[in-house]
């Protein structure tokens, strides 16, 4: 028997906008609050069911703060909401949009055992195996 992946999208495009609903419908979201991306996700968040595994969180940024920045400020977040702690088994996957795969988000991302990375035009991939998984 084979596990589906348990997937988090991150979205540091602050004009991502309605491309928030062209993803999956029950994956998490994590997405910067921008005026844009949070019409979107304010609308989405009446319109489907979701639960805190499943829904839409908005987060702030620094104002000069990098869609790179804005993604390792997020990853202990990210990791409390859907790692061990909360959840078994824990997130598996991130597919980010919005950010470059740079070597220091690659070196904090390693740190939870990501160490599978896929960069594509608009971000990231990345994925991890529970055994690789450590808790900090």
């Amino acid at each position: 028997m084979s596990l589906v992946p348990y997937k988090v999208y991150v979205v540091v495009a602050p004009s991502f906008g309605e491309r928030l609903t062209t993803l999956a419908e029950g994956i998490p979201v994590w997405i910067v609050d921008t005026p844009t991306n949070s019409a979107v996700a304010y609308r989405l968040r009446k319109e489907r069911t979701h639960n805190h595994l499943t829904g839409i969180t908005t987060f702030q940024t620094g104002l000069s703060s990098s869609p790179e920045v804005d993604l390792v400020a997020q990853v202990d977040s990210i990791d409390l909401h859907h790692g061990p702690f909360s959840v078994d088994p824990p997130y598996s996957q991130l597919e980010v949009f919005g950010a470059r795969l740079s070597d220091e988000i690659r070196t904090e991302l390693s740190r939870y055992g990501f160490n599978e990375f896929e960069v594509r035009e608009d971000g990231f991939c990345c994925s991890r195996s529970a055994s690789t998984y450590q808790v900090y």
